[in-house]
């Protein structure tokens, strides 16, 4: 499950995928088979969530890991090369690696 606190030492990736709106649901749906079939079960997996933006262009991933090297290693895994070549086919994705700093909720004013 997404853990989204300041206090969390995960690494967070907030992927943008642009999209032609005939792929938006096709990206999504073969992002969500590979993370449950495979990427779910690699080292250091915590969490993957996928979003459709309501103007049919744009998948975004957030997604966390233990580390940046439990990332990277699944970028490392042969398993996924034909994956990662169909997210290029379609979009060219943009990656932002994150710290959350700070993030509210209704029983949690803080923003810790």
């Amino acid at each position: 499950m997404a853990s989204i606190s300041a206090a969390s030492p995960l690494f967070t990736l907030v992927n943008v995928f642009p999209v032609h709106r005939h792929e938006q649901k096709q990206l999504c749906d073969r992002m969500a088979q590979v993370t449950e079939e495979l990427i779910r079960h690699l080292p250091g997996f915590v969490s993957a969530s996928f979003h459709l933006s309501h103007d049919g262009e744009h998948v975004v991933n957030y997604a966390q890991w233990q580390s940046e090297a439990d990332f990277r290693s699944m970028h490392d895994d042969p398993r996924l090369a034909e994956y990662f070549a169909y997210c290029r086919s379609v979009s060219r994705p943009v990656p932002l690696s994150c710290d959350v700093v700070h993030s509210y909720d209704a029983g949690r004013p803080d923003g810790a």
